[in-house]
């Protein structure tokens, strides 16, 4: 059963190239106009953050921040593009420097998981049941700082909170080993199926894969992907490049190793991904050195290279493949793969 491809990303991906080590390099796109891009880039949806949505909800009382994400929902429909999820960034408020949902402080674990039903408020009104969990500062910076059975256990309790406060949402957990703390508590695919299995509704929880998050583990991105597969849990992928073991670099899909992009590609069009309405969502960084009129290239550049291989992928025999196989000549199945990859 061959995939079904719809393209997403976010309005984090248009930026104006400002990094910890330099300012700003480009002008800043409003977000009216980055969203007139999606759909001349090849793009049908929309990656939100919590406040990416409603940009001042802070301040805002919850009928509020329904009113304001129920504005852009208009906007988004004008646009003929469709929200695939929202995720609460926790990252950013004062409440949550030490983490929210594992956060040593009671009130602002409560902070936490308050800031995350006003997230499913917003996606609710846009339109989506699909709830992104990055647990970006759910670790430690130093071991003891936490007891990793109650960090583990909070996590697990503000997945039920969630998934009690509306019983139509899916969250989806999007794991990373480390960045921004030293070490998170859900580093991999596996810890994040297995956090559904805490709560009463497992078959709401499943998971995004990314392709840097998977490598940042030392982790196979076509194996992560193929072991959530298997479970029926993968429900959003991230699909970008990593040039080693460092920080998460977010680069052009496929720009670093075609061979393991293409493993991506393959694994997902196999076991027909997007049959049940699954996104190809990209995130990607432009590179600090764009000029603005050349700002959008990793994205389009990302989407096509994802298109090539997929037409690689389909044009292998697999016939001579499962020979090959069978006949355990792998190195001729090894040059048989890079042969189409270079004829490509």
């Amino acid at each position: 059963m061959q995939g079904t491809f719809r393209f997403s990303f976010g309005p984090w991906n248009i930026h104006e190239g400002a990094d910890p080590f330099g300012p700003a390099v480009r002008q800043t796109v409003p977000f009216n106009e980055k969203l007139a891009l999606y759909k001349k880039l090849g793009f049908d949806g929309v990656q939100f953050h919590d406040d990416d949505a409603v940009p001042e909800m802070a301040k805002l009382t919850p009928a509020q921040i329904v009113r304001e994400a129920s504005e852009l929902k208009k906007v988004l429909d004008g646009h003929g593009l469709v929200p695939e999820f929202v995720a609460p960034r926790m990252w950013f408020a004062p409440e949550t420097i030490d983490g929210g949902y594992t956060n040593n402080c009671p009130k602002c674990r409560a902070y936490a998981i308050e800031r995350s039903k006003r997230t499913i408020d917003i996606a609710k009104a846009l339109g989506t049941r699909n709830i992104v969990l990055w647990l970006a500062r759910e670790g430690t910076y130093i071991r003891e700082s936490k007891d990793p059975v109650a960090a583990t256990e909070h996590i697990a309790e503000a997945i039920q909170a969630m998934l009690d406060y509306d019983p139509d949402i899916r969250i989806m957990i999007e794991s990373k080993p480390n960045e921004p703390v030293d070490h998170t508590y859900i580093p991999t695919i596996g810890h994040a199926i297995a956090m559904g299995l805490m709560t009463n509704a497992p078959e709401r929880v499943g998971c995004l894969i990314e392709t840097a998050h998977a490598l940042l583990a030392n982790l196979s991105p076509s194996d992560e992907m193929g072991f959530a597969l298997a479970h029926k849990k993968l429900w959003s992928v991230h699909l970008n490049d990593q040039n080693g073991l460092k920080f998460d670099q977010d680069l052009t899909f496929g720009a670093v190793d075609p061979r393991r992009a293409l493993n991506q590609v393959r694994v997902l069009d196999r076991h027909g991904y997007g049959s049940n309405g699954e996104w190809v969502g990209l995130d990607v960084k432009v590179m600090r050195t764009q000029k603005d009129d050349v700002g959008l290239k990793h994205l389009d550049y990302s989407r096509r290279i994802f298109l090539k291989l997929l037409e690689i992928s389909r044009s292998l025999d697999d016939k001579l493949m499962d020979q090959l196989i069978a006949e355990r000549d792998y190195e001729e199945l090894n040059y048989y793969i890079i042969n189409a990859m270079l004829r490509g």
